[in-house]
């Protein structure tokens, strides 16, 4: 058990350096030199740069100070304390190790995109182990605990456009705060990409009289296993199934093929699932055959 422990710290550590490598790599590499007027903590923290030469990771520390005060008892002592420590290390890495390697000149719009992906896989790393870097963090998590069903994704860049459109008026450049804008936006897809799309799917809802013969030709065509749910038409009160079933994107396209050869009457519903888990999702139908091939 305590093994076990600490084998769980040392991951959440580790993910935490990676992820403020990242996050560190795309402000200070690709988004200070092109002069972008980032968002959250970190983008405040730029704009006191530019204009007092104040170092970036200390100056966020002390912008996380009455912040972590007002959001403490939301977010309870265990996150508190892993957000300090992941708070730490990303200043040291933006402060200290970031420094030490090249600077990005190139085109603008490449190093946005570079400030987006970089910085938004470091932020999904970071969440991923149920910890933060602090300051905006803080309160968009807070807000998370709060209101479960919301994005994280959304509530960032809900919570940061100000912090972009502030540095676009301090320093007056409209191109920047464009900039700006299409890092956040890239930011929080590649945060709830990172986070929620890596066992993302389709889920297909058939109406149909035929159930057995739908899910028996889904299983052929693709290898998806099938729920057939008994429900009654509202109008007619007739008896109708549902097969329910969860499937990759690539596979939907042979479900409704298959869906149309069996009932070219039945009634389907596609929904996009960010998350399916459990059993035998990722095995497709080719990995079946080449096991049976082996056996």
């Amino acid at each position: 058990m305590q093994n076990e422990k600490w084998k769980k710290i040392a991951v959440d550590i580790l993910a935490e350096v990676l992820g403020s490598m990242l996050i560190a790599l795309g402000l200070y590499n690709f988004a200070l030199e092109a002069k972008f007027p980032m968002s959250g903590f970190s983008g405040l923290a730029m704009i006191i740069y530019r204009l007092f030469g104040l170092p970036i990771g200390v100056t966020t520390i002390l912008l996380n100070i009455p912040v972590t005060i007002l959001c403490f008892r939301v977010l309870g002592k265990s996150f508190f304390l892993r957000s300090l420590r992941c708070m730490v290390i990303s200043s040291v890495c933006v402060d200290v190790i970031a420094p030490l390697l090249p600077v990005y000149q190139g085109d603008r719009m490449l190093s946005a995109l570079c400030t987006g992906v970089l910085s938004g896989i470091g932020y999904a790393l970071i969440y991923m182990r149920n910890s933060s870097t602090g300051g905006a963090d803080f309160i968009s998590m807070s807000l998370k605990a709060v209101k479960p069903h919301l994005s994280l994704g959304k509530i960032i860049f809900a919570m940061d456009f100000l912090v972009v459109l502030l540095g676009g008026v301090i320093f007056q450049d409209v191109d920047g705060m464009i900039y700006g804008l299409i890092i956040n936006s890239l930011l929080s897809l590649v945060v709830d990409k990172t986070m929620y799309g890596i066992n993302s799917g389709k889920l297909a809802l058939i109406v149909t009289e035929q159930g057995k013969a739908v899910t028996e030709i889904i299983d052929e065509r693709t290898g998806r296993g099938t729920t057939i749910l008994h429900a009654s038409g509202g109008y007619r009160q007739e008896d109708k199934q549902v097969v329910m079933c969860a499937c990759n994107n690539k596979e939907m396209y042979l479900v409704e093929q298959a869906v149309k050869e069996i009932d070219d009457k039945s009634f389907m519903i596609i929904l996009e699932s960010n998350e399916v888990l459990g059993e035998g999702f990722h095995v497709t139908r080719v990995a079946q055959v080449e096991e049976a091939n082996n056996r």
